[in-house]
């Protein structure tokens, strides 16, 4: 054992290098866990891992069944890192409880247990079975009896050869726990061998039992009997928590008995639960605590049944809920510890320090999961273990105990090198060195040792206390600190200031929306000091970089920090406080903001009662932000609106103090929505949420349809024809039109109903209807509720026929080459029947078809028209019809014309213009017409000023002429030849410009658009003849 100056130096040195190198006890990273080897196994080696940290690095051994086990001397074993191989395994020296034992100078701690076991499965000793002999009918068991044998075993049967084997039913069950094979009820098909088969599920292993003969007697056949249970759980089942439970149940019988599982509880069965093999087992995966309790087999014939019971028992292996953790203290204090663990049953505790059992003694207090010693000494040092176990397992959590023993060092915790504080404040110099066993503590003014009175005061931890600080408490302090180890000492400075005072507070103001503020806030304060302006309003940090549109600090100078509020709204109404801080103190001021503005949106906008032109309102006020409401205004809103609009209330005008209303005017049968708007000498405030949607009762229609007309259709029909109601007129479900109609002059009206309320047209048919007679016709409505009334009375006309003549004395002349003119005489009206509106003229070129025939159509007496866009030098055709609503009555006979060659395509060329004694003389060249184009007749002079839009021309035969014009314009001219054949191509523009002397001269060239005046002088222009065509 170690002398305790020994384990001062090892503790102080440890302790010292603990800072820089980590030292530590040791700790388990990975811990054995058990394990089932097979005998049988080619790898002839067990290993149990064990991974372990500490510094310095921990040392490893290994217990078996609580004895060490020496490695050393026992070739059998090895160690792979911290790891135990064991050679060539034996069931009967190595089959036990193994752990893990790690430990460096901070001492030792051991692993979890880890149970090493050995799988096998040995050969059946007998090779022949007796034969079984059973009638049938009646219930049968084969047993299987396994042989000798370690680890989870499965069990089936063969028939007769492999690979048939017994199919499980209602009928067959094979007891996974006895191995033994059931039959309820034995028919002629069972009869034959019968082999078990038994697998090891750790080492897959199979052997095979001899075989058992079935055989029937022949002694009659088993009648009918009641169930009798011969698989069955026990009366007792412990069952582990999370781990899948299995029932098994099954009964002989005739007739095969049915199984069924219940709670003797009355409660349901867990709905995780699962029947398997016709209900002869029952599995519950995922065992909790609520799924404990009685459970009951029933297996139930026509003869009767029979019931087995046993009780599901909840166990839990112990888990931690709170676990140890490493503790350092100074020497000569108090330690503790408490470890709580979850089980079921209750765990119980013990403790292990060093990997030794832990006994309650003197300063040492044990009791259950709570360890406590006193006054700790360096022999306390070292690993502890909390141990937590029930019989279904034990689990350990390790913490280590480092106990400080040094004199005081204020190498890391030095006084602060300057403390600052104001006159009249409060200051606290810490004095924390390290040290172990807590020092006594002393202080020093400068060289004085510094006394306590009512100011000034040493705390228990040794720092020093002074309150109601004066100037005179400024300069230097020394704290002294002692233990049985050593003394140490450490010296800082106090600086005494000026107190901040508040000069100008920020002041409770009463604003406008949309006004801007300053909330002043002025200090004085000692100059020396930084110091910081903060704002915080109703309780948060103004953030001015965030808010920055409508918060701003002013001020100028370090003694302000005005807060300027722009564009004030509600929001910001509320509690703002300035924060004035410096090194030594600090101190607010507080200010309210009452905000007024427009009234909030009215809340619970309620339709009340509804008739089919009213709705009566509620309304509960919303905030007025600080200004009396002084009115509401109703608004509604319908499937047909643009938006909402304001609708008529009783009364008129709702003043703030009302909250109900009626609404009138509206529609029937229209769905309404409401909301209200509310009012106050600022202005008007934010919309309700809209009411809920409220249709209008039903009335009777009193909307009638608008431009009731009609006419036209087909031979032997009337056409009526109106607008359609809009909806939200309707007034009531079931809407539609009522038809009257009669024959100008006669009183008994005819009536017909259009259900539809889409219609928009009605057609009367009779064979005996007159053409083109006039009708008074009359469009009425009705819903739901009745007929409403009709429109004003109108006249049409029933349809009329096409005219039956054609027209005569059809002629057609050319007149250009695009153009030609055609008139006709209309029919004799003794020869025809059918009003005549007009006439259609068909035109097409000799090669095409008739069909495609251009069609122009005249209104009206007019018995010409002229037919322009034609090709010149054509041949055409053309015909005239009459038309009317009815149609077109029948084509005149074709009559023929050819267009005129096309105009010269040559333009005048060579333009010279003179001018002279304010006349300006323009010559060109004769234009030659093409053999396939129309002589030229003459040519086409235009003119205008180059501002103006408009153009004058005249004609002449020559090519030449004479303008008089003035020369104070400039001037834009074209020429181009005329034909029979029409207008032939214009010669470019000539620009003639504005003439400064007597004398100028120039030729054709092209020019720019002129602009435009808003009038035109007089131009007189004389012609004269200079050559003739």
């Amino acid at each position: 054992m170690r002398l305790l100056w020994e384990l001062l130096v090892l503790h102080s040195v440890m302790l010292c290098l603990a800072d820089d190198n980590t030292l530590h006890g040791p700790v388990f990273l990975q811990e054995p866990d058990s394990l089932i080897f097979p005998l049988d196994s080619e790898e002839k080696k067990v290993k149990l891992s064990c991974e372990v940290k500490g510094n310095p690095r921990p040392t490893i051994g290994w217990k078996l069944n609580g004895s060490s086990i020496d490695v050393g001397m026992d070739f059998h074993y090895s160690l792979l890192g911290g790891a135990l191989l064991i050679n060539n395994p034996n069931k009967s020296q190595d089959a036990g409880t193994y752990q893990c034992v790690a430990t460096n100078p901070f001492g030792t701690i051991v692993s979890r247990e880890a149970k090493l076991q050995f799988a096998y499965l040995e050969n059946f000793k007998t090779r022949t079975r007796s034969t079984v002999s059973v009638r049938q009918g009646q219930g049968m068991v084969l047993l299987c009896g396994p042989p000798p044998h370690s680890g989870e075993l499965t069990y089936a049967w063969i028939f007769n050869e492999y690979p048939t084997f017994v199919h499980q039913d209602n009928r067959r069950f094979v007891s996974q726990e006895t191995g033994n094979l059931y039959i309820a009820k034995v028919e002629t098909s069972d009869v034959g061998n019968y082999t078990c088969v038994v697998t090891n599920t750790v080492t897959n292993s199979k052997v095979l039992g001899p075989p058992t003969p079935l055989v029937l007697r022949n002694d009659g056949v088993m009648g009918e009997y009641e169930p009798k249970i011969e698989v069955q759980f026990p009366e007792t089942v412990p069952s582990a928590k999370g781990t899948t439970v299995k029932l098994e149940c099954f009964a002989l019988g005739n007739p095969v008995p049915t199984i069924s599982w219940r709670r003797a509880d009355g409660k349901q069965l867990p709905r995780k639960a699962r029947r398997h093999r016709s209900s002869g087992l029952l599995e519950i995966p995922n065992f909790q605590q609520e799924d404990a309790g009685l459970y009951e087999c029933v297996a139930e014939n026509v003869r009767g049944k029979n019931v087995a019971r046993g009780q599901l028992t909840f166990y839990a292996q112990p888990s931690w809920t709170q676990q140890i953790g490493d503790v350092r203290a100074a020497i000569e204090e108090r330690v503790s510890w408490e470890c709580r663990a979850s089980g079921r049953p209750k765990p119980s505790y013990r403790w292990l320090k060093d990997g030794e059992p832990l006994l309650p003694q003197g300063r040492v207090q044990l009791e259950q999961g709570s360890l406590t010693i006193a006054n700790v000494s360096l022999s306390d040092a070292g690993m502890y273990q909390c141990v937590a176990e029930n019989r279904h397992g034990v689990i350990f959590a390790s913490a280590e105990l480092s106990v400080i023993a040094i004199g005081p060092d204020f190498s890391k915790t030095l006084l602060k090198k300057l403390t600052l504080v104001k006159v009249g404040g409060e200051v606290i110099i810490e004095c924390k060195p390290k040290a172990s066993p807590r020092p006594t503590y002393s202080w020093k003014k400068g060289k004085d040792i510094l006394r306590e009175n009512e100011r000034i005061t040493v705390l228990d931890d040794g720092s020093l206390r002074i309150v109601n600080v004066t100037k005179a408490d400024a300069g230097s302090y020394t704290c002294t600190a002692t233990n049985h180890f050593g003394t140490a000492s450490s010296t800082g400075s106090l600086v005494v200031k000026d107190p901040t005072r508040v000069m100008v507070s920020p002041f409770s103001m009463d604003v406008t929306v949309g006004e801007s503020i300053v909330l002043p806030c002025q200090v004085s304060h000692d100059h020396s000091l930084d110091i910081a302006f903060t704002w915080s309003f109703n309780g948060h940090l103004i953030d001015f970089d965030k808010d920055g549109d409508h918060f701003e600090k002013v001020g100028g100078q370090d003694s302000a920090g005005d807060l300027m509020i722009r564009s004030i709204q509600l929001k910001h109404a509320g509690k703002y406080v300035c924060m004035v801080q410096t090194s030594v103190d600090k101190l607010s001021a507080a200010a309210d903001l009452i905000v007024r503005g427009p009234p909030g949106p009215p809340e619970a906008v309620t339709i009340e009662e509804v008739t089919d032109s009213t709705a009566q309102l509620s309304w509960r006020p919303g905030a007025d932000n600080h200004s009396p409401i002084t009115m509401y205004v109703v608004q509604a809103r319908t499937p047909f609106s643009v938006g909402w609009q304001a609708v008529s209330t009783v009364p008129e005008v709702i003043d703030g103090r009302t909250f109900t209303a009626t609404v009138v005017g509206l529609n029937p049968w229209v769905e309404y929505e409401f909301r209200v708007v509310a009012a106050n000498l600022i202005g008007i405030g934010e919309p309700s949420s809209p009411s809920e949607k409220r249709r209008t009762e039903e009335a009777l229609p009193e909307v009638t349809p608008a431009n009731v007309s009609g006419g036209g259709g087909s031979k032997s029909e009337l056409v009526i024809t109106w607008e359609t109601v809009p909806e939200e007129l309707q007034n009531g479900g079931g809407f539609g039109y009522v038809v009257a109609f009669r024959p100008l002059g006669t009183v008994s009206w005819m009536q017909t109903v259009v259900a539809s309320p889409d219609a928009a047209r009605y057609v009367f048919r009779n064979e005996s209807l007159p053409p083109f007679s006039p009708y008074e016709v009359k469009v009425g409505v009705y819903n739901n509720k009745g007929e409403g009334s009709f429109s004003p009375v109108t006249v049409v006309y029933s349809a009329e026929e096409e005219p039956t003549r054609a027209p005569t004395t059809v002629l057609a002349r050319s007149i250009s080459a695009s153009d030609v003119e055609v008139s006709w005489a209309p029919p004799w009206e003794s020869q025809h029947k059918g009003r005549i509106q007009g006439y259609e003229v068909r035109c097409w070129r000799h090669d095409e078809k008739e069909e495609n025939a251009k069609r122009i159509r005249t209104v009206g007496n007019q018995t010409s028209t002229k037919v322009s866009n034609l090709r010149g030098n054509a041949l055409y055709h053309l015909a005239v019809r009459a038309y009317n609503t009815a149609g077109t009555g029948p084509s005149s006979a074709a009559v023929n014309v050819t267009t005129k060659k096309p105009p010269p395509s040559q333009p005048p060329g060579n333009i010279v213009w003179n001018s002279s004694d304010s006349k300006i003389v323009l010559n060109w060249d004769q234009v030659k017409a093409l053999d396939n184009e129309s002589e030229v007749r003459g040519y086409k002079v235009l003119y205008r000023w180059n501002r103006e839009s408009s153009t004058s021309v005249i004609e002449t035969n020559k090519t030449s002429v004479e303008l008089s014009l003035p020369f104070d314009e400039d001037y834009i001219i074209e020429i181009k030849p005329f034909s029979d054949g029409g207008d032939g191509s214009s010669s470019e523009q000539i620009r003639i410009p504005k003439i400064s002397n007597a004398y100028a001269r120039g030729s054709g060239s092209s020019t720019s658009s002129a602009c435009t005046l808003s009038a035109l002088s007089t131009i007189m222009i004389s012609l004269t003849a200079r050559s003739s065509l």
